[in-house]
C-alpha cells in the first residue's frame, strides 16, 4: 500500500519552482531565419598551438565562420569564444553554414547546443561539523578557498553572503563582479552573467540556494514559517563565494555553462559546484564532461549533482570519473506534522507550514475518485465534480502532470479546507516538506525515517555512459535542506528570508564544500586525491548502526549509495588515497574505444591511441570497481599513495558477496 501524507498551507498563493523541469524545447533556435546555437570543436593550428595569444585565438575561431556571413553580423553570430573549456566556440548558424564550415582544416565537431536542467525538488550538524572543534576549526571554516557555483545567480545582500569574519580574496583572484555598488565583498568577491540581458541577480532562487549551502555565512535565528529554527551556515562559511549565472528561470543552456566555467578557470577557483545536467551520452558528445575535466586539468576539484530521476534504475547524470557525482540523502531532522483522524489514530509526517489559526476540530474526509477516475484521484482541475468537497478534507494522488502545489490550489478553488496527499508507490516514504501550498495540508507518512536514507528522487547507476564506473559516488544530505532564498515564502518581511527544498541539486553544494575544507586543510592534495579521501571513508550505515536503506526501508544497493554517505571528520585524514592525474584519464578514453579525434576533443591536444597502453575502465585508479564477473578469474591493480603518517601500517579487509572471492595481492 501506498505512503499516506499531508500538506498544511494557508489560502494566499506563493511563486513556486519545479523540482526539475521537462520541458525540452530547443533555446537558441531563430524561427525566422533557422540559425541556431552550435558548440564547435576545432583543433588550433599546429605551428602554434602552445603560443596562441588571447586575441590570435580569437581571431583563429573568427575564421571557422563561412564568408557568406556578412562582417557587419559577425559579433552578433559569435556568442562565446572559449579559452579554457574547450577548444571551440559557441555561435548562431544555420545546418548550411555548418555543412561549409565543415570542410575547413581544423574543424572537429559542431553540434546543437543542449539544455541542461536544476537537479532541485540542520545538514552542517548532522554531518558532524561543530563549532571551534574538528574539521571546522582545523580548516579555518574553508577560509582563503575560492568557491564558484553554476547556476541561475545570487542574492547579493542576503545575510548568508555577509563578510563578517571573511578576509580579502587571496592574490590569485582574477575575477570580477558585475554587481552595482558595493553589492560584492570579500565573500561574494564575483557575480558574472552569461544569459542575455540579464544581471548576476537570481530571480529563480535556486543559485542563492546553492551558493549558501556550499558557503553560506553563520546566520542566526533562520527559520521557515517558525519551523526549523536555529543557526543557518554553509559547509564553508568562510570561503569566497564567486556566482556565475549560466541558468534562466528554467533551463540552462549548454553555450553558458561552458562560458561559465571558461570564465572560474580563468579567475583562479578552488572549487567548482554544478547543480545541473543532462541526459547520458558519451564523453565525447558532453561538453559538460569535456569542460569539467579542463577544470580538473587546472587542479580544480568539480562536484556535480547526480540527477532526481530516481528511483528508477540508470538514470544519473554526470557519469564522467573525473567529477564527484552526488547523490541525495535525508537528514535527521522531520518538520513533523500530525494529522488526527476520527479514530484517534495520529498520522505523523512533515510540513513546513502549520498555521496556528487551523481549527482543532475534525472535519470530512473525502476521497474524490470513487469511481476509479485517474484525474479525481490526482485532484486535476475540474475533475471534482462528482463528488463534495467544500470544508472537507480532500485526498489526492501524488504524481501525474499537475504539481503538489497545484493540487492545492484546484481543491482550495473547489471549496476544500485541507488536503491529504497520498505519495506514490515507487516513492516510498521519502517526501519533501514543502512551504508553498495555499491551503491547511499536511504530508504524513507512517512510521519513522531512519537517517541517513537514500531519498527517493535520487538517480540511480548503472552509469549508462560507462558501466565500469560506479556511480554515484557518494551521497550527501539533499532532502528538505534550509538555506538562503532569495525572497519570503511564508509572507515575512524580513531580509534574512530562507525556504526549504529537495534534490541532489542541495546535495552537490554540501559535497563541494566538504571538498573546500579538504583543499584548505590538504592544499596540494590532487583533485582525485581529495574525491578518493571522501569515497573511501564513506559510511553505509545509519546513526543507529544498521545498514542504510532506500525510501522502501530495504537495504540501498551500490548503485543508490556510491561508496556511502560521506563522513567529513573521517575524510580529512584518510591514511591512503587513490590518486589520479589528468593524463591517467588518456589510457582509460583510449581503452573505452573512442577514436582519437574524439579522446583528442576531451583532452584538449593531440592524442594517439595507437601510442598509449590502453586500459580497460576497471584499471582506472577509482576508488571503487564496477565489474561483469564471468566464471573466469580477473585481475586489476590499484595504486595507493600515503597521505598519513610516514610510518604507517595498514589491514586489508575485504567485504564481498558470498558468491565471489576477492584476493588483495600487495605487489609493491
Amino acid at each position: 500500500m501506498a505512503s499516506v501524507f499531508i500538506f498544511i498551507c494557508m489560502f494566499g498563493l506563493y511563486p513556486s519552482i519545479a523540482l526539475e523541469t521537462k520541458d525540452s524545447s530547443h533555446i537558441g533556435v531563430n524561427n525566422k531565419t533557422h540559425l541556431q546555437t552550435y558548440i564547435v570543436h576545432v583543433t588550433l593550428p599546429q605551428t602554434k598551438a602552445n603560443s596562441l595569444r588571447q586575441q590570435e585565438l580569437e581571431s583563429w575561431y573568427y575564421s571557422f565562420l563561412p564568408p557568406t556571413i556578412a562582417r557587419s553580423h559577425r559579433r552578433t553570430r559569435m556568442l562565446h569564444c572559449y579559452h579554457n573549456a574547450i577548444t571551440g566556440f559557441a555561435a548562431r548558424l544555420s545546418p548550411e553554414e555548418v555543412k561549409s564550415m565543415a570542410k575547413k582544416d581544423g574543424f572537429v565537431s559542431a553540434s546543437p547546443e543542449k539544455v541542461l536542467f536544476l537537479h532541485t525538488t540542520r545538514s552542517p550538524t548532522f554531518l558532524g561539523l561543530q563549532q571551534n572543534a574538528g574539521l571546522w576549526k582545523d580548516t579555518n571554516y574553508g577560509m582563503g578557498i575560492i568557491i564558484g557555483v553554476l547556476d541561475t545567480g545570487i542574492t547579493p545582500n542576503h545575510p548568508s553572503f555577509s563578510d563578517r569574519g571573511v578576509p580579502p580574496p587571496p592574490g590569485r583572484w582574477k575575477g570580477k563582479c558585475d554587481l552595482n555598488g558595493t553589492a560584492c565583498n570579500n565573500k561574494l568577491i564575483g557575480a558574472r552573467n552569461f544569459i542575455d540581458g540579464d544581471t548576476p541577480v537570481d530571480k529563480n532562487g535556486h543559485g542563492t540556494h546553492t551558493a549558501s549551502t556550499v558557503a553560506g555565512n553563520c546566520v542566526t535565528g533562520a527559520n521557515v514559517s517558525g519551523q526549523a529554527i536555529g543557526t543557518a551556515s554553509g559547509i564553508a562559511p568562510l570561503a569566497h563565494l564567486a556566482s556565475y549565472k549560466v541558468c534562466s528561470q528554467r533551463t540552462c543552456p549548454e553555450s553558458n555553462i561552458l562560458a561559465g566555467i571558461d570564465t572560474a578557470i580563468a579567475d583562479g577557483v578552488d572549487v567548482l559546484s554544478i547543480s545541473l545536467g543532462a541526459g547520458s551520452s558519451p564523453f565525447h558528445a558532453t561538453n559538460l564532461a569535456i569542460g569539467t575535466l579542463a577544470a580538473i586539468q587546472r587542479g580544480i576539484f568539480v562536484s556535480c549533482s547526480a540527477g532526481n530521476q530516481g528511483p528508477t534504475s540508470a538514470t544519473l547524470l554526470n557519469e564522467a570519473p573525473w567529477v564527484l557525482t552526488v547523490g541525495a540523502s535525508t537528514i535527521d531532522r522531520n518538520i513533523r506534522a500530525t494529522a488526527v483522524l476520527g479514530n484517534k489514530v495520529e498520522l505523523n509526517g512533515e510540513s513546513l507550514f502549520q498555521p496556528k489559526n487551523f481549527p482543532q476540530t475534525l472535519l470530512p474526509l473525502v476521497y474524490p475518485s470513487r469511481t476509479g477516475n485517474i484525474y479525481s484521484a490526482r485532484c486535476y482541475r475540474g475533475f471534482f465534480n462528482n463528488v463534495s468537497v467544500a470544508g472537507k478534507v480532500v485526498l489526492c494522488d501524488d504524481g501525474g502532470n499537475t504539481g503538489r502545489v497545484q493540487k492545492g490550489v484546484n481543491v482550495r478553488d473547489a471549496g476544500g479546507a485541507a488536503m491529504i496527499l497520498v505519495n506514490e508507490e515507487i516513492n516510498g516514504d521519502s517526501i519533501p516538506a514543502e512551504a508553498i501550498h495555499v491551503l491547511p495540508t499536511t504530508r504524513t507518512i507512517v512510521g519513522v525515517n531512519y537517517a541517513p536514507e537514500v531519498a527517493s528522487f535520487s538517480s540511480r547507476g548503472p552509469n549508462k555512459a560507462r558501466p565500469g564506473i560506479l556511480k554515484p559516488d557518494i551521497i550527501g544530505p539533499g532532502r528538505n535542506i534550509l538555506a538562503a532564498w532569495p525572497f519570503s515564502v511564508d509572507g515575512t518581511t524580513t531580509r534574512a528570508t530562507f525556504n526549504i527544498i529537495s534534490g541532489t541539486s542541495m546535495a552537490c553544494p554540501r559535497l563541494s564544500g566538504i571538498a573546500a575544507l579538504l583543499k584548505r586543510r590538504h592544499p596540494n592534495w590532487s583533485p582525485a586525491a581529495i574525491k578518493s579521501a571522501i569515497m573511501t571513508t564513506a559510511n553505509v550505515s545509519n546513526v543507529d548502526g544498521n545498514p542504510i536503506a532506500d525510501e522502501t526501508k530495504k537495504t540501498a544497493n551500490w548503485y543508490a549509495l556510491g561508496a556511502g554517505h560521506v563522513i567529513p571528520s573521517r575524510a580529512y585524514d584518510p591514511g591512503l588515497v587513490y590518486d589520479i592525474q589528468p593524463n591517467d584519464y588518456i589510457p582509460y578514453l583510449c581503452g573505452l574505444g573512442y577514436t582519437n579525434q574524439q579522446v583528442s576533443k576531451i583532452i584538449r591536444h593531440a592524442v594517439s591511441c595507437s601510442n598509449v597502453s590502453k586500459i580497460p575502465e576497471a584499471q582506472l585508479n577509482y576508488p571503487s570497481f564496477s565489474l561483469k564477473l564471468t566464471s573466469g578469474s580477473q585481475t586489476y591493480t590499484r595504486t595507493v599513495t600515503n597521505v598519513g603518517p610516514a610510518k604507517s601500517s595498514y589491514t586489508v579487509r575485504v567485504y564481498v558477496a558470498s558468491q565471489v572471492m576477492l584476493l588483495p595481492c600487495p605487489i609493491g
